[in-house]
């Protein structure tokens, strides 16, 4: 938004302040990474933005906690958002981890947990929710085959929360081990804005799935990115996961999303980070 003198005139020094301060976290939240490159976050620091700018990530993935009102004290979001604009680190992403063990597809209240949260990531510019279904929440069973009353109820409640989502400019990205295609079908029978996917490429690749072809498969569906190794000792580009692939892969598609860190951290969360960080830049992302 355009600020005038006229504006700050009819308005008052303290109302001009808070436009300007309006406009300063609106800044961050648009802001592109450095020479034009993906924006980088991470799982590793809460909701520690001073350790995450010395880090040199672009934002943090922020847990809500076991409590799915975890973030919903307007006090506490204000203080997030005065720390992204003090650091210029933002809040990328929330996570609801706790549907793990209590299931959007099955659980009575969680539609309207997920509902509280987009109000909340609405609130704090964090376009995406990752939205979990590991453990008890897990869509397959043995052989990659769907449990169907399970995915026919979670159809049903993305059909009404997706356009919600949407309304309040996020995402809910689903994060489980599927390939590309099984995304692209699921996301299909949803048919709802507001809706995409979140992409884990060392879960994928530990689920013998091709990262790589899965992303180039998705498209337009893939909402976000964790990066990760999960075999030892964890570094990107060091393990199972070919990184070049997916490089490419992303380059490919034209992805603009964000890459989250979901990395193991051998030298500590920082110094981690900081080598992650600078193996992505290698492959040009």
């Amino acid at each position: 938004m355009a600020f005038t003198r006229r504006m700050f005139l009819r308005g008052g020094s303290a109302a001009a302040a808070g436009m300007l301060a309006a406009d300063r976290l609106a800044e961050l939240l648009m802001a592109a990474a450095p020479e034009g490159k993906l924006r980088i976050s991470s799982r590793h620091f809460g909701s520690d933005v001073l350790k995450a700018k010395e880090a040199g990530l672009d934002g943090l993935e922020v847990g809500v906690g076991k409590s799915p009102f975890g973030l919903s004290k307007q006090a506490d979001r204000d203080k997030l958002k005065q720390a992204m604009k003090e650091t210029g680190v933002v809040i990328s992403s929330l996570s609801m981890d706790l549907l793990n063990g209590l299931p959007l597809q099955s659980t009575d209240d969680a539609p309207a947990w997920v509902e509280t949260n987009i109000a909340t990531a609405k609130d704090l510019g964090a376009g995406p929710i990752l939205i979990p279904f590991f453990g008890k929440a897990h869509l397959l069973a043995g052989g990659r085959q769907w449990k169907k009353p399970d995915r026919e109820n979670l159809v049903k409640r993305l059909k009404v929360l997706g356009p919600k989502a949407k309304e309040a400019g996020v995402t809910l990205a689903l994060e489980c081990t599927l390939s590309g295609k099984e995304y692209n079908d699921l996301l299909a029978e949803v048919n709802a804005p507001g809706v995409g996917a979140y992409y884990d490429i060392g879960n994928a690749t530990a689920d013998k799935l091709d990262p790589a072809a899965d992303i180039r498969e998705m498209k337009d569906n893939l909402a976000i990115i964790h990066f990760k190794d999960r075999s030892k000792p964890g570094w990107l580009g060091e393990g199972q996961v070919k990184m070049e692939p997916v490089a490419e892969a992303l380059k490919a598609i034209n992805f603009k999303g964000w890459i989250v860190l979901e990395t193991s951290c051998p030298k500590g969360a920082v110094e981690s980070d900081k080598q992650n960080i600078a193996t992505i830049r290698k492959l040009g992302l």
